[in-house]
């Protein structure tokens, strides 16, 4: 019997009365949406990343990292297998399962306002690692270790091919 059918013995007849079958809904296995079962988590190493690109897209940045850190990163990054990147380097973070919290080190070119930058830097480094990781950046610390004199060489100096 069709639907059109079942619907006009119902007007018709007060003694019966039928309604169309619903369709059976089909059977979810785990319930709720497929995109939020399961957790993901997101290395420290992946947060740094983000945050060192960040961070060096400031104007007034010349360096991430001490002085130091800078030297041992030079020789390290020219050492095959060498582990950490360099796009790390001066970028510390600390990931839980929502938050993370980061402390940067920078070195900032002469002239600029220190202040100036380090705001300018937060706001890059917060954007960034919210937009791409969904987590809630609870602080960004900044520790200016130099400042790069106008005048002054670069430590890293170019690889010359002889």
């Amino acid at each position: 019997m069709t639907e059109a059918a079942q619907s006009r013995q119902q007007q018709t007849s007060d003694e019966t009365v039928r309604t169309p079958l619903a369709k059976p809904s089909p059977t979810r296995r785990g319930g709720g949406d497929p995109g939020v079962r399961g957790r993901t988590t997101i290395a420290d190493g992946v947060v740094e990343k983000i945050a060192g690109l960040a961070a060096r897209d400031v104007v007034g940045v010349h360096a991430m990292g001490g002085g130091l850190s800078r030297t041992l990163g030079a020789v390290r990054d020219r050492v095959p297998g060498g582990t950490k990147s360099s796009v790390t380097r001066g970028v510390k973070a600390e990931v839980g399962e929502v938050q993370t919290a980061l402390d940067l080190e920078i070195v900032v070119e002469y002239g600029v306002s220190i202040s100036d930058v380090a705001r300018a830097v937060r706001e890059n480094v917060v954007t960034a690692v919210e937009r791409m990781t969904g987590l809630e950046v609870v602080e960004v610390n900044i520790a200016v270790s130099d400042v790069k004199l106008p005048d002054e060489e670069e430590e890293e100096p170019e690889t010359r091919i002889q």
